[in-house]
């Protein structure tokens, strides 16, 4: 069902406009800019999406909270890059696993940036450790993980994302039939939505449908690294 669209064309104006003028004085002379059409928009469908999320899985969080929450910081940790840039040109929200603070777990994640609005799923540059968990559980549990990435709406709705070694990892039979899987070093779904989806009244179902969509995909990663699903 349609309604009030939480986001408008002034939230990607906004963040064009800082791709062009990505510095501190032009921020702080636009920071009332930043918080009622980027910033503000997104903790309202972040608190308006948490009963929602609680039925796709009731053990991840929308947290509406404007510090420690589900939204990403607008400010780049800019240590260790190249790019000095101080400003993330993007809107976006990590719905965390309940342990995911403590552990390296699987989460849904929110992106809205010009040109590139996408919901995902799954596990992003996990750890070592991780990704064993993970590729140990497509060994033990191939069928499962093949219904898990195969339904009807998962075909419909997702796409595999991510990073690949290029030949098999150490240990696994490189004629097992799962091996292109196994060679993932990312376990993510995607749908990608575009600036209109984000703009219509519908959005968060659009969301709601893909994070349903990736549920099995999801469930699956939360049990091989060892969390309640």
């Amino acid at each position: 069902m349609a309604s009030r669209p939480y986001f408008g064309p002034e939230t990607f104006d906004f963040l064009r406009e800082l791709r062009q003028n990505n510095t501190r004085e032009w921020f702080l002379a636009n920071k009332a800019r930043y918080e009622a059409e980027a910033r503000d928009p997104m903790l309202l469908f972040i608190a308006d999406f948490a009963p929602r999320l609680r039925r796709i899985s009731r053990h991840f969080r929308a947290d509406p909270r404007p510090v420690g929450g589900s939204l990403f910081r607008i400010y780049r940790d800019t240590r260790f890059s190249k790019d000095k840039t101080p400003y993330k040109t993007m809107v976006a929200a990590h719905f965390r696993h309940e342990a995911g603070r403590d552990v390296h777990a699987p989460g849904f994640y929110l992106h809205l940036e010009p040109g590139q609005v996408f919901a995902a799923a799954g596990l992003w540059h996990p750890d070592a450790g991780t990704l064993t968990r993970v590729r140990g559980a497509l060994v033990a549990s191939p069928e499962r993980w093949t219904r898990a990435v195969s339904g009807p709406a998962f075909g419909k709705t997702l796409e595999l994302w991510g990073e690949a070694l290029t030949r098999p990892p150490k240990g696994y039979d490189p004629k097992h039939p799962l091996i292109d899987d196994l060679r993932r070093k990312d376990f993510v779904v995607a749908a990608r939505l575009g600036e209109h989806a984000a703009c219509a009244g519908d959005f968060m179902d659009r969301v709601g449908a893909a994070y349903q969509a990736a549920a099995p995909f999801v469930r699956f990663l939360t049990q091989a690294v060892g969390l309640p699903a």
